[in-house]
């Protein structure tokens, strides 16, 4: 048989088998359909005919028993010695000698935090320890307010908002702040820390661009890598570095698709104490299209005449800044945060932001607490210039007076961070551990003097994340925290820094620092 005849018995048998495919209901329109697929999108045909011939192989296909014991059974000794022999790996990696002893020495307070606390040992000391800048711990018209109101809701909501958790009192501390700030709206956080690191990932996603300062605290950072973006670093606040950075962003992106890009930073940094250049960044922002998220979370209820933050005391409109992020506890001694910004900015993280869709809402008690501490600076602003007053005072005795610290805080900055003077470190060739461990030698002298304060503590920023690639480590200085409160007379304060400034000094020249290997002064 040649192939002409092949041919034609093929032709006869095809269309024998067309003749009766069509006898067969529905043919007609199966055959329609795939002439009109073949015809627009052959491909598609293509695709969609290994899938039919898949899920027949799959039908056919012989079906097995998972009944069947393939594993190897054990005897009840042999499950016991491999339960005993196993041992889970730890959580987190065992404390060093130096925190397991620093751990030991800890403070512990007894009763209310105050100016004037009380240590578990029984000696009473000068609190200089505690974000209570206005003591408004001891405020009896909060503390009237907090008792009636876990009378009335209770301890929590135990519910997660815009569910059957959002109470009136929550809904209410939004609009005080809105309003406090000048803004449309505002999202109530039930936890601070957790406040900037969500709402940076419900902005900001893979392929938009963050314009980030070298300096941004830990909670930020965790927002940075958890938003998956591309990430552009800046020297801290350097503003030429940063208009430089901007620039050459907006050129790169000039003849792109367009993509969404952001400035992230703080406006009072909390590992360094100093302050943004607010109106330059907004500046900024407008000239090369960007948008800001501010993270307030040391600043508000800090600066301003009434303690509006940033905004207020550089004079700025609120409105101008995209998304400004702060914190509810500290100064104003309630807990949680908030963003702030318009009413799209505060609807958006109703829907995308992890920390506040995914977590319970804030216990009645704490917004009401920070309602009422937010109407107190409202309404008495003299509080603020009485602190303000005590950290010149501590100032005063500490930074110009001492051979040994020098304060990086702005003057308006409650925090004061005393860190080694440079002709010191160079001196003494102190490297980073050695600055820790007399940072807080001069801590246990202080508090051995009747003044309790800390030191500046951070947890070490992964080298393996991917934000830090493109040069984003940045080390933080060691450094001494003494937190300055108004509740606090003129003499207590002058006596403070008197004591902490003779206790360095003690540390400083104590022959016993030759055990790091550096000589006496």
């Amino acid at each position: 048989m040649d192939l002409h005849e092949v041919q034609s018995h093929l032709n006869v048998w095809l269309q024998e088998a067309a003749v009766t495919f069509q006898k067969v209901p529905g043919s007609a329109v199966l055959i329609r359909y795939v002439r009109s697929s073949y015809q627009n999108d052959p491909v598609r045909s293509a695709i969609e005919l290994i899938l039919v011939i898949f899920f027949i192989r799959y039908l056919m296909a012989p079906s097995y028993s998972t009944s069947k014991q393939n594993y190897v059974k054990l005897t009840e000794n042999e499950i016991d010695e491999l339960v005993e022999e196993w041992t889970p790996e730890p959580l987190v990696a065992p404390l060093a000698a130096h925190e397991q002893a620093e751990l030991d020495k800890l403070p512990v307070i007894v009763g209310p935090t105050g100016p004037k606390s009380k240590l578990a040992n029984g000696k009473t000391v000068t609190n200089l320890a505690s974000y209570n800048f206005y003591n408004f711990n001891a405020n009896e018209q909060i503390k009237e307010k907090a008792i009636q109101t876990l009378r009335t809701y209770g301890v929590g909501p135990c519910g997660p908002p815009q569910f059957y958790g959002t109470q009136d009192v929550h809904l209410k501390t939004e609009a005080d702040i809105a309003s406090y700030l000048g803004t449309e709206g505002c999202i109530f956080y039930a936890h601070s820390f957790s406040t900037i690191s969500s709402v940076i990932p419900s902005f900001c996603k893979r392929g938009d661009i963050i314009v980030a300062d070298r300096g941004v605290n830990l909670s930020i950072r965790r927002g940075l890598e958890l938003s998956r973006s591309s990430i552009k670093w800046y020297d801290h606040n350097d503003m030429q570095d940063l208009e430089q950075i901007m620039r050459k962003v907006a050129k790169e992106q000039a003849a792109k698709k367009l993509t969404r890009r952001f400035i992230v930073t703080e406006a009072l940094f909390e590992t360094t104490g100093d302050i943004n250049n607010l109106p330059k960044l907004i500046e900024l922002k407008e000239k090369y299209k960007f948008r800001l998220m501010l993270d307030e979370t040391w600043s508000f209820g800090v600066l301003g005449r009434t303690g509006r933050g940033l905004t207020e005391a550089q004079n700025v409109d609120p409105t101008q800044v995209d998304m400004i992020v702060g914190s509810l506890a500290g100064p104003l001694c309630a807990g949680g945060g908030f963003c702030a910004g318009s009413k799209d900015v505060v609807e958006h993280q109703k829907v995308t932001s992890t920390a506040y869709t995914f977590s319970a809402a804030p216990s009645a008690m704490l917004a009401v607490t920070a309602s009422e501490s937010i109407n107190l600076l409202q309404s008495n602003p003299e509080i603020l210039l009485q602190c303000r007053e005590n950290i010149r005072l501590m100032r005063a005795q500490l930074d110009p007076r001492s051979d040994w610290v020098v304060c990086t805080s702005a003057p308006e900055n409650p925090v004061m961070l005393l860190v080694f003077k440079p002709e010191v470190v160079k001196a003494r060739r102190l490297g980073v551990e050695d600055q820790e461990r007399l940072m807080q030698e001069c801590v246990d002298e202080t508090l051995a003097n009747g003044v309790l304060i800390t030191r500046l503590k951070t947890l070490p920023i992964l080298h393996h994340s991917s934000i830090l690639k493109d040069g984003a480590a940045h080390s933080v200085t060691p450094a001494l925290k003494v937190c300055v409160t108004s509740a606090l007379s003129k003499k207590d304060v002058e006596k403070a820094g008197v004591t902490i400034r003779h206790a360095i000094t003690k540390v400083m020249t104590r022959k016993t620092n030759n055990k790091l290997g550096v000589p006496a002064a």
